[in-house]
């Protein structure tokens, strides 16, 4: 056996070595982590971590209780839908007053804000920090339920799709109350 061939198999050993690094690349089993298993495809089984550790549901009974808390809370976001548009609805009446007041003129029934062109209603801490905390809330609740998709678990799939159709059910009707106007 020459060098050439010696240092050939050799790098190709180093290669081999290098390459495995003590990891088990197999994909036949989910990715394993401190508490269970990942099942990285749709399933039904208990087990997976819904947004911190302490909240595994093992059990038929954990599972239960956790899919009906995903539809609350579906249904609470959809609830908070609502109440920013009856809200919209409102504040931008008042912000028509309070411009009203400003030129000293009433709006009439006919062209409500007919007397100013481009509104830009004004800043009233009250209604924007007020919007602002409500829309934060919506967000969050949005990203906790891509979390929730995320587990590819569909019992909380399905409840929180369930709840979202339910919630809008109930009160879709007044988040667009603001644009119906």
């Amino acid at each position: 056996m020459n060098w050439q061939s010696l240092a050939l198999c050799l790098l190709c050993l180093s290669q081999g070595c290098l390459a495995y690094n003590g990891i088990d690349t197999s994909m036949d089993d989910g990715m394993s982590l401190a508490v269970g298993n990942m099942l990285a495809y749709l399933h039904f089984t208990p087990g997976d971590t819904l947004w911190f550790l302490g909240w595994v549901p093992t059990s038929s009974g954990a599972m239960v209780g956790t899919c009906i808390a995903l539809f609350m809370l579906a249904l609470i976001e959809r609830w908070i839908a609502a109440c920013r548009g009856v809200m919209e609805f409102h504040w931008g009446q008042q912000a028509i007053i309070i411009a009203s007041d400003k030129l000293n003129t009433l709006p009439t029934q006919s062209s409500p804000i007919g007397f100013i062109k481009r509104f830009t209603p004004p800043f009233i801490p009250a209604h924007d920090i007020t919007r602002g905390i409500m829309f934060a809330t919506q967000t969050l609740l949005g990203y906790l339920f891509m979390l929730t998709v995320m587990t590819y678990q569909l019992g909380f799939i399905f409840s929180l799709v369930a709840g979202l159709g339910v919630g809008e059910t109930l009160f879709g009707r007044f988040s667009g109350i603001a644009y119906a106007h």
